[in-house]
């Protein structure tokens, strides 16, 4: 039999442990690219200042280095094909909890979803205690508690990471589809009674506005609900095509867009979120786009169109962003989270 040379096969040997240690760093640090050069698109595009950059795209644990569950494995041993059981279908609520993990609803799948990015982990939660999940829309996430909002069920339920069912609101809710959290506070949009309830963390009501109309502070079908950094309230007002803004205790205090199908203008509103210099940011369904408006109401920059490449959008739903400005949007129909970086500048 004829032996390899020694010195080519410590030669192999080096030239294997190499490239296991570029797989290892670049799956180690793909999510450390917002201090980078952006990876592609940029709006609003050369020779303009960029403002908002492409970062990636997530649409499974793939995409945040873990690999394939005990669910996959078995599956692929049995039938020779790898399942996509743990793969986004319709991601639609998104939220980050104070680790600034990613945590979203898939409601073709009747899922909640947790991505660790630091630890690589990606986790799925089809039941709250002993209720199964039917259509959750809006997730929220906070000292260890997931606050899922069940549109079909009419209700929110928490629950902790090991599943366990804390509580549940059903009345005076009919149908929540939006929530978020400020403070100790739990706010919920209910589309059926056109109003937002405002809860403690123990599920207790606090109060509610709202009534269904087209006047200031006033709902016509609500959704989405967003919290900034200062405890303001960022309330979809779909069928009014507008986003109203409110205080901690629902005083309204200004209102951003109006029905209209050219830039500044909303089509089907969705998902509203703020960066750290406050600029409020909505996605819109109709147009395929994400809005960027000031303090005022001014719009500063759009992006998106319909596709299904980097930037472009198929129905996306949420939006969210963290505190080092990295853009979180729901790509519902395309399944996928799309990532953008907001760059900075006015």
């Amino acid at each position: 039999m004829r032996h390899p040379h020694p010195y080519l096969h410590a030669f192999q040997v080096a030239l294997l442990a190499a490239a296991l240690g570029v797989l290892t760093a670049c799956a180690s640090t793909k999510h450390d690219v917002a201090a980078s050069a952006p990876p592609g698109p940029v709006w609003p595009p050369p020779p303009a200042q960029a403002r908002v950059a492409y970062l990636e795209s997530i649409s499974g644990p793939a995409d945040i280095g873990q690999g394939p569950s005990v669910w996959n494995k078995v599956s692929t041993w049995l039938s020779g094909n790898a399942t996509q059981r743990d793969n986004l279908v319709k991601p639609f609520g998104l939220a980050l909890d104070d680790q600034t993990n990613l945590c979203l609803t898939d409601t073709a799948q009747a899922a909640v979803y947790y991505c660790d990015f630091a630890r690589r982990k990606w986790r799925r939660w089809d039941m709250a205690g002993k209720t199964r999940f039917v259509s959750p829309v809006a997730v929220a996430r906070k000292n260890g508690i997931f606050y899922v909002a069940d549109s079909e069920l009419g209700k929110v339920l928490a629950f902790r990471d090991d599943g366990h069912e804390v509580w549940e609101i059903a009345a005076p809710l009919q149908r929540p589809v939006g929530l978020c959290l400020a403070g100790n506070s739990l706010y919920v949009t209910d589309s059926q009674t056109h109003s937002i309830f405002s809860f403690d963390l123990g599920g207790h009501l606090r109060f509610s506005f709202g009534k269904r109309g087209s006047e200031p502070g006033e709902f016509n079908f609500p959704s989405h609900l967003s919290c900034d950094a200062r405890g303001l309230l960022c309330v979809t007002d779909s069928m009014n095509s507008r986003v109203q803004v409110f205080d901690a205790e629902g005083k309204l205090l200004r209102q951003i867009g109006s029905a209209g199908d050219t830039s500044g203008h909303f089509g089907r509103p969705k998902g509203t979120a703020c960066d750290s210099a406050g600029h409020l940011y909505a996605v819109d369904a109709l147009f395929d786009n994400v809005q960027v408006f000031d303090a005022d109401g001014r719009l500063l920059l759009d992006w998106g169109t319909a596709g299904s490449g980097p930037g472009e959008f198929w129905l996306p739903n949420a939006i969210v962003i963290s505190q080092d400005n990295r853009i979180f949007v729901a790509d519902t129909y395309n399944h996928r989270v799309q990532v953008f970086q907001y760059l900075g500048g006015s």
